[in-house]
């Protein structure tokens, strides 16, 4: 493996990361190999690769960086100091990626791997817990990375590839997600209880348009299914607190602060009075999307189907 190494580094220091990385890292195994054996046949036959190919490597390692990384004497080697100091490195980088190889393998795992999964806020105390206690039954190894927030939010995590599948309302309409309806939940008018509407079950919307409304921040899915409601019903909504969390509109609803439009909550709450909205009609979608043209790992794909089985009965009753 004789040669002389060159005496100007071939990459100047004004080049970027990136065109170091993809001329370094697919020489960085075979400089680990020869470290190790300090002989270049015995390591090309470890490798699998020709003498030729693995000494070429190596020569066009030492060009690109500019330093000599092996003394040699014949087809035996040892490393320069130089060379030590890249080996430590070198071997680091490469547990890493092995380190990153087996984590991806891992999630991937029909039986044993991960999904990620973001949901609604008000889907948090029950039907979220439901879901995935069901689908545990039959798929018991399988791990969740679980995200609660606001729809537009976990659209962005999922375009950023940080999330498989969200649960999510309204159901999104774009061009780059493919999105499924599930359910319908029914919203309701909560009021104090000793409010003037309080003794009713049922009433129009446009009966509050003189309430003052607590609601969720703009963003959130609904909010923007109140705004639009309320517009029907022929008002805008004077809004005296905006929230993120539809549990914590309530218990201003009972502090007298205002009425919201609201999902039923998963345990009544005392101090308010839900009433049944007849006009406009008010519900909500649910639905789950996922970014169109992903590849789906087997846990991913068995929890989509899971889900696209319970529409119609996504909801607790």
């Amino acid at each position: 493996m004789a040669h002389q190494p060159s005496s100007q580094a071939r990459l100047s220091p004004s080049s970027y990361e990136e065109d170091i990385a993809l001329l370094l890292a697919p020489r960085l195994a075979y400089f680990a190999g020869v470290a190790r054996h300090e002989h270049v046949t015995r390591a090309a036959q470890e490798m699998g690769v020709p003498q030729s190919t693995l000494s070429r490597a190596i020569v066009r390692l030492e060009q690109d960086l500019g330093v000599v990384l092996f003394a040699r004497k014949g087809r035996t080697v040892s490393l320069t100091p130089a060379g030590r100091t890249f080996l430590t490195s070198v071997e680091r980088a490469l547990a890493e990626v092995e380190r990153a190889a087996e984590s991806v393998q891992a999630d991937a795992d029909p039986a044993s791997g991960k999904v990620a999964f973001g949901f609604l806020h008000t889907m948090g105390s029950e039907t979220v817990p439901g879901l995935i206690r069901a689908f545990r039954a039959d798929h018991p190894r399988i791990r969740f990375t679980l995200v609660q927030n606001y729809g537009e939010a976990m659209i962005e995590r999922l375009r950023a590839g940080e999330l498989d599948l969200c649960l999510t309302s309204p159901v999104p309409d774009a061009p780059d997600l493919v999105a499924r309806r599930l359910d319908e939940q029914r919203l309701r008018l909560v009021v104090p209880d000793d409010h003037r509407l309080a003794a009713r079950k049922r009433i129009r919307l446009a009966e509050a348009a003189d309430e003052t409304f607590v609601t969720l921040e703009p963003g959130y899915g609904l909010r923007r299914i109140t705004d639009d409601l309320c517009a029907e019903a022929g008002f805008t909504p004077r809004v005296a607190f905006e929230g993120e969390e539809a549990e914590t509109l309530r218990g201003l609803v009972a502090a007298g602060l205002g009425v919201a439009l609201l999902p039923p909550p998963a345990v009544a709450r005392p101090g308010v009075v839900e009433l049944t909205v007849t006009s406009p009609r008010a519900a909500r979608e649910i639905g789950v999307a996922w970014l169109d043209g992903h590849v789906d790992t087997a846990p991913v794909a068995a929890f989509k189907r899971f889900l696209l089985s319970r529409r119609g009965h996504l909801l607790p009753d």
